[in-house]
């Protein structure tokens, strides 16, 4: 059955290092099948991108992704979580030496917290930003990022949001008080910013304290003070609008380098219960994500879980191969947004968020696709053939569930601890992108670039019923290959 809880309780933090224990060699990729059917074709006409490339990792214009352990780009070494490594000397200040720590581990284990605040809701001026610290950071909007709209009607909540270039974290709590000024009601957030959302889960549980601190002794900012003091952020140059994506995962180091706060604060496991939520249609939020599409995921408060979402989304288009996307916009988290977030939607192209305002339902040339709950729309003539579930998606979703289960009997009845949902999850999708686009490349470096409905199979595709999907996926990544179809379905 269906999972259909929206709530997540805030949980008690715990600081976990990363296992330095080596990961295991890539299995390797299926080849292509080269027959051909004889049906008509269908030639594409978008400039061709070569897909074999010997560059690991990829940068565009506005943010950075890399893939792990690690990666040379452009001439830097760059680090499993998609920042750069910091060089011994940044702008000829040497890095303060540590001898028993790497210059790698000094910098991967900064904090770069650049800024912490407490946000208020007060009954004449609304949500307002009570203290602040750095005091010149501009904090304009943060009040209703970190205050999701409808929060009144719930007792606490935490919220993943963007503000520029940083990302940001803040716990909500809502405590009842016999005081006709407050109309009975003090509502609080306590949050922090960073250029990175990877390492914001470590400081969770005490942003949970810090808030419920600030509702019974409000206007007293010392611990506050102290935690900027010692985590505020020595930033690189490099920093200045560089948006932090969803790593490219490789498959050698997934269960190094995969993002730990989604496990270590949600109970059952954000992966697991986001695939168990959506069920079958997981497949459609795949086949959109890897299409770069815009999508807006709506949900009432609580907000916490539906961060998730977003993340699990950005998730679902993961690819290992060295130079894959490079000339695609990322699928960047926006996390939660609301209506002042508008003319920052406007421009991008791709991206996943979620709000709990239902005004965006109606902000169509905002988003491609359009999840409430468990129901997903688009209003666009042209990709609604993707909502539609097919054999080869079902089949997919079979063994998706068949592989859980198999995990979940191994860890009751063997004791095996070495994998988790999480993990089988993320790489089950990552090694269904990785086969899609293997054969892509392999069909568009052969000296007979048709894509034949034996090589759609090959990919996992249903040769009818993701033709629409295949069209999609050939223009947004320009591979110059002919499509052999037996029925058209979209234009």
């Amino acid at each position: 059955m269906v999972e259909q809880s929206d709530r997540a309780p805030l949980l008690d933090w715990e600081e976990i290092p990363p296992s330095s224990d080596p990961s295991q060699a890539a299995p390797s990729l299926p080849a292509a099948p080269k027959e051909k059917g004889d049906v008509t074709s269908r030639k594409k006409t978008s400039t061709p991108v070569c897909l074999q490339v010997t560059e690991i990792g990829r940068r565009n214009d506005n943010c950075t992704a890399i893939s792990c352990p690690t990666a040379v780009v452009d001439g830097r070494e760059r680090s499993p979580m998609g920042r750069e490594k910091r060089p011994s000397h940044i702008q000829g200040q040497p890095v303060p030496p540590f001898p028993d720590v790497t210059v790698r581990d000094q910098w991967e284990e900064k904090d770069h917290i650049v800024a912490v605040f407490v946000v208020t809701f007060n009954t004449r001026s609304g949500n307002m930003v009570e203290w602040c610290l750095p005091h010149d950071i501009n904090l304009d909007g943060v009040e209703f990022k970190s205050m999701a709209s409808g929060s009144h009607r719930i007792t606490n909540d935490f919220v993943y949001f963007r503000k520029g270039s940083y990302f940001g974290l803040a716990c909500f709590a809502n405590m009842p008080v016999d005081n006709e000024l407050e109309r009975g009601a003090r509502m609080k957030s306590v949050g922090i910013l960073s250029p990175s959302y990877t390492l914001l889960y470590r400081y969770m549980h005490f942003l949970e304290n810090q808030v419920r601190l600030q509702l019974k002794n409000p206007y007293r900012y010392s611990a506050l003070e102290a935690f900027y003091e010692d985590k505020k952020a020595i930033l690189p140059p490099t920093v200045n609008g560089l948006v932090t994506a969803c790593p490219t995962w490789s498959v050698t180091t997934i269960n190094r380098c995969m993002h730990p706060e989604m496990k270590i604060t949600h109970p059952a496991g954000c992966m697991s219960q986001f695939v168990q939520f959506f069920g079958e249609h997981i497949m459609v939020l795949w086949k959109f994500a890897l299409l770069r599409k815009r999508l807006l995921i709506f949900s009432p408060p609580p907000v916490g879980v539906v961060c998730y979402r977003v993340y699990c989304c950005c998730s679902l288009a993961n690819v290992s191969l060295p130079g894959i996307g490079v000339s695609v916009p990322e699928l960047r988290p926006f996390f939660y947004i609301n209506v002042a977030d508008i003319p920052a939607l406007e421009t991008e192209m791709s991206y996943v968020a979620c709000t709990t305002e239902k005004i965006f339902e109606d902000k169509k040339d905002l988003h491609d696709l359009y999840i409430d709950n468990q129901n997903v729309k688009t209003h666009r003539s042209h990709l609604l053939p993707l909502l539609r579930l097919n054999a080869a998606d079902k089949e997919r979703y079979r063994k998706l569930s068949e592989q859980r289960q198999l995990l979940l009997y191994s860890q009751e009845v063997d004791g095996d601890c070495t994998s988790n949902e999480e993990d089988l999850f993320i790489v089950f999708f990552m090694e269904l992108n990785n086969r899609i686009f293997q054969i892509l490349s392999e069909v568009a470096g052969s000296a007979d670039p048709t894509l034949t409905a034996e090589h759609v199979r090959a990919m996992g595709l249903d040769p009818q019923g993701d033709r629409c999907f295949l069209v999609e996926l050939l223009e947004m990544y320009g591979v110059d290959v002919t499509l052999v179809v037996d029925n058209l379905c979209c234009h």
